[in-house]
């Protein structure tokens, strides 16, 4: 070669440098695919405690939910959230403590009203409540300022992309053909397809109210939770009371289930939407192409049963903009429209997320425009529209769907409502939640009278905030070795209607990271960690793991 024309020798080196597979390898010690809070809050901390991480994302924007809309935090208790997570909320205070923050009002007429506590707690310097654009450049700050290298919008090739040996994950591809070589691995995601890939044992669906012998598991006909169901008396039929007309859109005639009965439902998704009425920074409802009226007929029926409380989930968050969530019998939930969801491929994924966005644009159309609205509900909607400041490169639409929950992993130890209702003491805890366990409707159906219900959703507190064990973050040590779940982790239906929050998946992320760096140093299984080396760093890292 020393004898080629330097051109020639140029020529050579760059084709081998950007040749297939040369540039399309990358190793760490710890990866971490996602690119929700979790996967975040656990990147900073494996980095600051001296690992190298790679984020692989499947997401371009980050932060997942926390970032897509859900700025009215599900907190429960504030003082079980403490570390990482707790600093997340500290910078939401830091940002709104300086005034040009309030650009469409002033903080003083801010009603400052949140969950439990103020949505600014002075006091604490941390604030609860937030506008979507605003947590999603705390999460690139945190990566900024982190030095985190974060490969977006790769996809892990879910048939054969996960490289194992010896109960060891080596390597993980993506559809792009890059594949990343780690000695740890944290799934991060909502739908839990690393776990899944790995060939660790998962769940989808509800257990019956025997596998953990639980009460609120499984179909729960006759329970009615949370004002978000039918009042008797509204027919499902097109004709009402005509049963050979036929049911109108959205409503199953199929069996719901025997009370108590595990299926393969789950419990229905939405997106958050961020909206206003403060004219400067309001673009109006859009009208989807494939609108039709005909799928909103149930509501209908509703406001002419008297409901007016359309209006009740329009939460508020700064600068004159809302949280606006799922509220009463008919509402954005899709019910009964995602369960294929957890195991699809990427393109049916994308096909259901369109259906729900188009039925969600189409509710929020319908209800501003159509005539068969109330007058005094429909002139009052058509002053609120998207805030223009808001998911600017999608629409004014939230970039993420609300995964209430998909797989859940059966590992090592299994949390179910006897630990949420703090009925048996929990095992090496690593974090807290404290929310109540709230399961959104799972199925809408025809009661045996013949008349229109949902079912699914469970609303239960628990008497004060719970561990959460690390045994529920590893898989079994037969399955992998080297893997953690903190967001898909090991718990029941139920339960993990409490655990699905968002400070919650941070508290996890920051420990199964903690976790992943200690199995590095000792060099055991994940399922080795010793829990009093665990415990200390998760302490000095100010985690709350108990509360009396």
């Amino acid at each position: 070669m020393k004898n080629l024309p330097a051109i020639l020798l140029l020529t050579f080196f760059l084709a081998v440098c950007n040749s297939p597979g040369s540039n399309d390898a990358y190793h760490a010690d710890i990866i971490i695919y996602g690119g929700t809070s979790a996967a975040i809050i656990a990147a900073v901390e494996a980095v600051q405690s001296g690992k190298s991480v790679i984020v692989v994302s499947p997401d371009k924007h980050l932060g997942g939910l926390s970032a897509g809309g859900l700025g009215w935090t599900d907190t429960g208790k504030k003082d079980a959230i403490g570390g990482l997570a707790r600093q997340f909320y500290h910078r939401v205070w830091l940002h709104y403590n300086d005034s040009s923050a309030w650009k469409w009002q002033k903080k003083s007429e801010y009603g400052n009203v949140g969950q439990g506590t103020p949505a600014i707690d002075g006091q604490n310097r941390t604030m609860w409540i937030f506008e979507p654009h605003v947590a999603e450049k705390i999460f690139e700050d945190l990566a900024e300022e982190n030095k985190l290298n974060i490969h977006r919008d790769e996809w892990l090739d879910r048939t054969a992309g996960v490289n194992k040996t010896e109960g060891k994950i080596v390597s993980i591809s993506m559809l792009s053909g890059k594949t990343y070589h780690g000695k740890m691995f944290i799934d991060a995601t909502y739908e839990g397809d690393l776990m899944a890939s790995a060939d660790v044992s998962y769940h989808v669906g509800r257990e019956s109210i025997d596998t953990y012998n639980e009460q609120w598991n499984g179909v729960q006909t006759g329970v009615l939770h949370h004002h978000h169901y039918f009042e008797p008396g509204i027919s499902p039929y097109k004709i009402p009371g005509d049963t050979t007309s036929g049911v109108l859109p959205l409503i199953s005639t199929a069996y719901p289930g025997d009370y108590g009965q595990g299926d393969d439902k789950i419990q229905a998704y939405c997106f958050r939407t961020c909206m206003t009425n403060h004219d400067a920074n309001r673009v109006p409802f859009p009208k989807p192409e494939n609108y039709d009226a005909n799928q909103y007929a149930l509501l209908v029926r509703v406001f002419e049963s008297g409901w007016r409380e359309w209006f009740n989930k329009f939460d508020n968050i700064p600068n004159k903009k809302t949280d606006t969530n799922n509220n009463g019998p008919f509402s954005s939930d899709h019910i009964g429209q995602n369960y294929d969801y957890p195991e699809a491929s990427y393109e049916r994924r994308r096909e259901i997320i369109k259906q729900h966005e188009d039925y969600q644009k189409g509710l929020l159309w319908f209800v501003a425009n159509d005539e068969r609205v109330p007058e005094e509900v429909r002139s009052r909607m058509s002053t609120w529209g998207l805030a223009k400041d808001e998911f600017t490169d999608n629409g004014h639409w939230p970039h993420q769907i609300y995964v209430r929950e998909a797989r859940r992993m059966v590992g090592e130890y299994v949390t179910t409502e006897h630990d949420v209702l703090l009925r048996r003491n929990v095992p090496e805890p690593v974090g807290m939640g404290s929310y109540a366990m709230d399961s959104h409707n799972v199925q809408r159906y025809v009661t045996p009278e013949g008349y229109v219900q949902n079912e699914g959703d469970i609303g239960v507190s628990p008497p004060g905030p719970y561990s959460i064990a690390y045994g529920a973050l590893i898989p079994k040590k037969e399955e992998c070795e080297n893997l953690l779940v903190p967001v898909c982790l090991s718990s029941s239906h139920i339960a993990f209607g409490s655990i699905r929050m968002e400070p919650v998946f941070m508290i996890l992320g920051q420990s199964a990271a903690a976790a992943a760096v200690i199995a590095l140093d000792q060099q055991c299984a994940v399922q080795d960690v010793p829990y009093a080396m665990l415990q200390k760093v998760l302490l000095e890292k100010k985690q709350v793991l108990t509360l009396e």
